[in-house]
């Protein structure tokens, strides 16, 4: 389900479309829907890079959700130099939609800053990567 058909839609405070897919903005979160077929890697996810740092800046935490609702593939050997792009990531999740995008989740999740990134549904996933951003918010604060 795209995030824009779900009970979140109401929530979203900004939109971008890019090449390589859309951003949606909420107040700690991004969600990203990538474009059928596209491949991600440090060479071409600049724009990616550049939406979230102007939204977040450089030190508020946030998180991203990757919402599989298309076919697509990730460099994951770039994972290191993705996080470079974006130091206050805090919580990353991808949603799987169907058993291929589920079985991506699993192999990404070994590349990635958080211990579970694999998620059944959007709800799952915007509230578990919500409380790690307040963590990480609340920490910080002290």
């Amino acid at each position: 389900m795209k995030i824009i058909e779900s009970d979140f839609s109401s929530h979203i405070l900004k939109s971008v479309e890019k090449k390589l897919g859309n951003i949606f903005f909420f107040h700690h979160i991004a969600v990203v829907e990538f474009n059928e077929g596209v491949h991600i890697d440090i060479n071409n996810s600049s724009e990616i890079f550049e939406e979230l740092k102007s939204y977040f800046g450089e030190s508020r935490p946030f998180g991203v959700i990757a919402n599989r609702i298309n076919s697509y593939s990730v460099k994951l050997l770039d994972a290191d130099l993705f996080r470079q792009q974006v130091k206050n990531l805090c919580a990353y999740a991808v949603v799987g939609h169907n058993p291929a995008s589920k079985m991506n989740a699993e192999i990404e999740n070994g590349f990635c800053i958080s211990e579970n990134i694999n998620y059944d549904t959007i709800h799952e996933a915007l509230n578990n990567v919500y409380s790690k951003v307040k963590s990480d918010i609340l920490f910080s604060l002290n």
